[in-house]
């Protein structure tokens, strides 16, 4: 049985499992300099042994799924900041230093997930064939590189985000959905871009998708998300949600929640039948450790 089905059998039987913090942002508020257009993807090129640091971190505080710093290591965003021939480069490296992370700190039961998005920096979203080729070469290289699955990131529209995920399991890897949500004019609970959130568990349904999370979207909106996904979706939960802001290209960490309050918020996600806990920008190592107490 491989890591990952042990992980899901401990899932079905209703235990909690904790992932890791923010990468991005954590290895930014550790000093490493960002790639124009493509955010936080440089680091494991640039300084390898910081965000080799930030998986150990999280691995120490209780993390047993670890997400490599990939986000923005996409080719349409290596291509905009002028680096596209380190695709692979930057895709390999992103899931080997989160395994070298897992051995130094000697946890051969945590996994390791490829995380993918499509974000783009410019707004300069290639043709959906064209996202298909790109995400499927990205999906075999972190396959390649030996990660466990790969876990879908800031999904915001539905036409995208199919072809993302069809693209993600052409590897053979286990795919999760990361679905970022705000509410409408209306209070109706949407994908970031307006698209009703129960049309995309739906297709997420039909498409047998393991586990959805709601990440990158603000704590206050998480509850109103968990109220959609008890009535739409049949499968178990992971929230990861962010905090503090974003302006000028960096993230602004001067009005994050405290540690205290992260873990106060998710120990009534938990309540509320959340399995699969953990964080995303601007959320530290302190929160990691404070969030440990409560799954």
């Amino acid at each position: 049985m491989t890591g990952y089905e042990k992980l899901m059998k401990r899932i079905e039987a209703g235990e909690r499992i904790m992932i890791d913090g923010a990468t991005g942002t954590e290895i930014e508020r550790r000093g490493v300099p960002q790639l124009d257009n493509a955010w936080n993807g440089g680091g494991a090129l640039s300084h390898p042994d910081i965000v080799r640091q930030v998986h150990e971190d999280y691995l120490r505080e209780g993390a047993e799924i670890i997400i490599s710093n990939t986000f923005a290591t996409s080719r349409h965003a290596l291509r905009d900041a002028g680096v596209e021939d380190q695709f692979e480069a930057y895709n390999r490296r992103g899931v080997e230093l989160a395994i070298e992370a897992r051995d130094n700190m000697q946890k051969p039961d945590a996994l390791v997930a490829g995380g993918i998005s499509y974000w783009s920096w410019t707004g300069a979203h290639p043709a959906l064939e064209t996202l298909r080729s790109s995400v499927a070469e990205q999906a075999a290289i972190m396959a390649a590189a030996g990660a466990d699955l790969l876990m879908l990131e800031m999904m915001i529209e539905m036409d995208r985000m199919l072809v993302t995920l069809e693209a993600a399991q052409s590897s053979g890897l286990p795919v999760w959905a990361g679905l970022t949500c705000q509410p409408d004019e209306t209070g109706t609970m949407c994908l970031d871009k307006g698209e009703p959130l129960t049309g995309a568990l739906a297709e997420l349904t039909a498409r047998g998708v393991p586990l959805v999370s709601i990440m990158h979207t603000e704590v206050k909106h998480i509850d109103a998300c968990l109220d959609v996904l008890k009535d739409h979706w049949p499968g178990p939960i992971g929230v990861y949600a962010h905090t503090g802001g974003y302006a000028d290209g960096k993230w602004i960490f001067d009005d994050t929640i405290s540690p205290h309050d992260y873990a106060s918020n998710a120990r009534r996600w938990l309540d509320r039948g959340v399995q699969v806990i953990g964080g995303c920008c601007g959320i530290r190592v302190e929160h990691i450790a404070e969030l440990h107490k409560a799954v």
